[in-house]
């Protein structure tokens, strides 16, 4: 688990996220509500909602965020964690402690620092396969 989690306020802008962003060199940023998290934002929300659908930069993070949060317990273990990551898909798991931000863990977490192989490659293989077009895992043609 990263401890230092980047986080902005449900009512900073995506310029600010993006800004956070690249000064703390980190792909996601934790949006909170009066200190709650409550969403994520990645690098790819916001290249496909500023770039791609023309958003406003100045508009507020929350709007952007991915919700329902997906979240676990600061006291869970990996296997835990993982299996939270696989079932709903996400590369990222923000883990609170009685309600507040306590750390997060990512895939990379899992696959650097686990020393579990088979768990590094379900992980990544599960959570790669939410991101990609069913289509591209059925036979295409006649």
């Amino acid at each position: 688990m990263t401890h230092a989690v980047v986080s902005a306020d449900v009512a900073d802008t995506l310029k600010h996220v993006g800004a956070l962003m690249r000064e703390r060199n980190v792909g996601s940023v934790v949006i909170c509500d009066s200190g709650r998290p409550v969403g994520v934002i990645t690098d790819r929300d916001l290249a496909l909602a500023v770039l791609a659908e023309d958003a406003d930069p100045d508009g507020v993070a929350g709007d952007h965020a991915s919700q329902p949060l997906v979240s676990g317990d600061v006291g869970m273990d990996l296997d835990a964690a993982a299996d939270l990551m696989i079932q709903h898909h996400i590369r990222r798991l923000p883990l609170l402690d009685d309600g507040h931000l306590a750390g997060i863990v990512t895939i990379d977490d899992v696959a650097v620092r686990a020393g579990d192989l088979d768990l590094a490659q379900r992980v990544t293989a599960e959570v790669a396969k939410g991101a990609i077009p069913e289509f591209f895992f059925h036979r295409r043609g006649g």
